[in-house]
């Protein structure tokens, strides 16, 4: 076990952190969880799944999309997201799964 104590996180750690923080609000949970793997989404696509206003959604893409979660391309004047890697989808299943069997049990 390390001896030191971290009083802060390590410079290395901030983008974890921001990418923890990103995914850690459910309504950001949600719209990723309608990704697959590749598969582009426009804002209309995404805000037809929800409740909430377009702006409400834009927010939360925005805040995914600063931490590396998500990528952005425009295509004419559509704004289109992306899971930027595939280990984003596959740490959330994992997650629920050790959530679920692991804490669950």
């Amino acid at each position: 076990m390390k001896t030191t104590y971290l009083n802060t996180l390590p410079d290395h750690w901030q983008p974890v952190a921001a990418v923890f923080a990103a995914m850690g609000d459910t309504t950001r949970q949600r719209i990723l969880l309608l990704f697959e793997p590749g598969e582009e989404l426009s804002i209309k696509d995404i805000a037809a799944m929800f409740d909430y206003g377009r702006s409400t959604i834009v927010h939360h893409l925005a805040v995914l999309e600063k931490a590396g979660v998500l990528a952005m391309r425009r295509e004419g004047r559509q704004a289109l997201y992306s899971v930027r890697h595939d280990i984003v989808l596959d740490s959330l299943e994992k997650l629920r799964l050790f959530i679920e069997e692991d804490l669950h049990a």
